[in-house]
């Protein structure tokens, strides 16, 4: 492979012109696209497979008129202390506010409280069932500002009133993520190398590519339905593995310019072996994206495919776009100096630098260092194991949030469970007689334990499909309210009658379910895989386990860190979400599973390919270890710092899923880039000694030889030296 590397990157420097036209044009063509072409986002999704699906498809289907997936609010009222709801003053002001409700943008009907009995007991709360045209998604920003308007004559007479439901849900805001990560990552670069041309055209390249990837998915949502998280997270990982791969080539052809070669040969032989570790750990990343169809979730599979299709073309922007960029700028890629900034070769290995300070002391004690480094993750890992999943709903809305105000004033008004409602869908189709079906289902319902209401049945027009509401004691996030889905599924049904529960609760409770029975799966998917393509690459079976297992400890502490955060709330005033913690949003764990994985590859990748590069050349072990991590720890140590403040802009998003991605891909590149790449690495190379590349022969002679270290083209190019003729033997007679 190397050997076709190189050959590519002289190709894309002697044609650079060509090379910049093509990619240029492919961004102006992505841009066009995208204005002309686009639709809009799929904004709901579907979880095939599962009982609250099948329902929501059997309620569309037979009594459309339920709005099963419409979006739906609440607009909870509460009287001052001392009076009631039904004081006639109060009465006539909730009635002018369902009024001017009924005429608001994209609503089907209001349900009066009086009517339908939504009081409490006590007379002072009561609440407002809105329902939408729409899936709760497509609700606009205009009919959520008709909410707010509809409500204020209320609050200025008096009576406090606050709304919620799944179509009052807070957007994300555009936020200044994106812009913070650029602008650590060009601080970064500029240090790293102490010239404003080295750091600018990694940045140029990434931008053009992550430019393309978002563009062309942008486009493609006019002819399939894309969800609106996929171009964010496309965006999110682009931008941090573009500016990387791009990072280490750069970084190797300055190395190769400062060694004497001229700028063409520099990036062949640039191209040719960190372009090698590019690939493969470009390819690690697309695996882990990929790999997400196994979950079988429809949404979570545009979103890994979206973002792979953006890593592809990182990588081939770093093969291609960069050599012809860097044909541009010849040598002065080495001039152009900034006063105080030290630059210089980042690869640089022949004094005693940082890296090479510290992975000698790693080295010389390696066990103590391995024992404390595994010992101080654990430790980390620990809240782990209080991991409860779930979806977000009004409960971790801001403290100061009308919809976390209405939670709350339902929750004290009427009990925790009237804010996760059970949608009962009784199928009475088989049954002789529907209504008796119904009723006995409803009473075997009103039986079960945790159980405050169930409402009367109501039938579609042809009779055979009815729809009760249960509302559970608990709240929707309780283990209780998870036990009453099971019992109700589990109970003895009505002769000729089935029984299905639906509901935001009851999705949150099977998406959760699916998520769980699917990271096994996906794990030993993407475990395999990498696992096969890392042995290629470094011909071994001991640094391929190792790095898994160096990954798995990265998982444990990471979910570790995002349930003391997000689920405890621990540090919740630094990171912005006080009064918010809850349950970890359930697709979390599979999406950092797999986007670390794919990201922790790459500093496996990186930093062990410059080790086996020297033991290839023929350095001892000890030696091997120590001169590759002083060859490429300043590099990797650069990019994680980059990948660390491209994931932490996203903590300042107003959405609370890519906050806790950002939060948690931020942590573990941090502790995996750091602790276990950078620490437990050189200590587990040094035990292992020679046998870290042992390879059974049979196994040798099957893995195809890529040759990411380069060794074919060292051979090409070193100059061949004539062995000296042997002496004539002198004879004496």
């Amino acid at each position: 492979m190397a050997t076709y590397l190189y050959r590519l990157g002289r190709f894309a420097f002697r044609r650079r012109k060509l090379v910049v036209f093509i990619w240029l044009g492919l961004l102006a063509a992505g841009i066009a696209g995208a204005a002309t072409l686009s639709g809009p986002t799929a904004t709901g999704f579907s979880i095939p497979g599962t009982e609250s699906q099948r329902a929501v498809d059997l309620l569309d289907e037979r009594f459309p008129q339920a709005g099963a997936d419409a979006g739906t609010a609440r607009i909870v009222f509460e009287a001052p202390p001392g009076q009631r709801l039904s004081d006639p003053a109060n009465t006539a002001t909730v009635q002018s506010t369902l009024a001017r409700l009924a005429t608001a943008p994209q609503v089907e009907r209001v349900v009066d409280p009086f009517t339908a009995k939504a009081i409490s007991p006590d007379g002072r709360v009561g609440y407002a069932q809105v329902a939408y045209q729409v899936p709760a998604q497509e609700v606009t920003p205009e009919a959520k500002e008709a909410v707010a308007a509809a409500v204020e004559p209320a609050r200025a007479s008096g009576l406090t009133v606050e709304y919620g439901g799944d179509a009052m849900q807070i957007q994300d805001e555009q936020s200044l993520a994106e812009v913070i990560g650029i602008g650590v990552a060009a601080v970064v670069l500029l240090i790293t190398f102490g010239s404003l041309l080295a750091a600018g055209l990694p940045l140029l390249s990434a931008l053009i590519g992550i430019g393309i990837g978002a563009s062309l998915i942008t486009a493609a949502t006019g002819f399939i339905d894309i969800g609106e998280g996929t171009t964010i997270l496309a965006f999110m990982i682009g931008l941090a593995v573009s500016i990387d791969y791009a990072l280490f080539i750069m970084s190797r052809y300055r190395h190769e310019l400062s060694s004497g070669l001229e700028p063409e040969e520099a990036v062949g032989r640039a191209v040719g072996t960190a372009g090698s570790a590019v690939v493969f750990a470009g390819l690690t990343v697309v695996i882990a994206l990929a790999g997400l169809f196994v979950v079988g979730i429809p949404f979570l599979t545009e979103m890994g495919l979206g973002a792979a299709f953006t890593v592809a073309i990182a990588v081939a922007i770093a093969l291609t776009l960069l050599p012809a960029l860097l044909g541009m700028a010849g040598r002065r890629v080495l001039g152009n100096r900034i006063p105080g900034l030290r630059g210089g070769d980042p690869e640089a290995a022949d004094k005693p630098t940082t890296g090479r300070r510290w992975a000698g002391f790693v080295t010389r004690r390696p066990i103590a260092v391995l024992v404390v480094s595994v010992i101080g993750l654990g430790t980390l890992a620990i809240p782990a194991l209080d991991l409860e999943l779930g979806l977000p709903d009004d409960s971790v809305a801001a403290a100061d949030s009308t919809q976390r105000r209405a939670y709350e004033m339902l929750s004290e008004g009427f009990g925790p469970g009237f804010n996760g409602p059970l949608m009962l869908v009784v199928d009475a189709a088989g049954a002789a007689d529907p209504k008796a079906a119904a009723e006995s289902t409803a009473n075997a319902v009103r039986g079960l334990a945790d159980v405050a209401v169930v409402t009367p049945a109501a039938f579609n027009p042809a009779g055979d499909t009815a729809l009760m509401t249960v509302i559970p004691a608990s709240g929707p996030s309780t283990p209780e309210t998870k036990e009453l889905v099971e019992a109700i599924r589990s109970a003895p049904e009505a002769a000729g009658a089935e029984v299905s529960v639906t509901g935001a609760t009851a999705f949150n409770i099977d998406i959760s379910a699916k998520l769980g029975d699917a990271l096994l799966p996906y794990l030993s998917l993407i475990i395999g895989l990498a696992f096969i393509l890392l042995m290629i690459v470094f011909r071994s079976i001991l640094v391929p386990l190792k790095a898994t297992l160096g990954f798995l400890l990265t998982v444990a502490a990471t979910f570790g860190a995002v349930v003391a955060v997000f689920q405890w709330g621990w540090l919740a005033g630094l990171f912005g979400i006080e009064g918010q913690a809850g349950p970890i949003i359930s697709m979390l764990p599979v999406f950092l599973v797999g986007i670390v994985f794919g990201l922790a590859m790459d500093y496996q990748v990186f930093l062990v390919t410059r080790m086996r590069e020297e033991h290839v050349h023929g350095s001892p072990p000890g030696a091997s270890v120590v001169d590759g991590f002083a060859h490429g720890s300043r590099v990797v140590t650069a990019a994680a710092v980059i990948m660390i403040a491209v994931f932490s802009g996203f903590i300042l998003s107003s959405e609370i899923l890519v906050r806790s991605i950002g939060f948690g891909l931020a942590f573990a590149i941090l502790i995996d880039a750091f602790v276990v790449r950078m620490t437990i690495v050189p200590a587990v190379m040094a035990l292992l000694g020679r046998s870290a590349w042992w390879l059974p022969r049979w196994l040798d002679r099957l893995l195809p030889n890529v040759d990411i270290e380069g060794e074919k083209l060292r051979r090409q190019f070193e100059p061949v030296v004539p062995e000296p003729e042997p002496e004539p033997e002198l004879s004496y007679r």
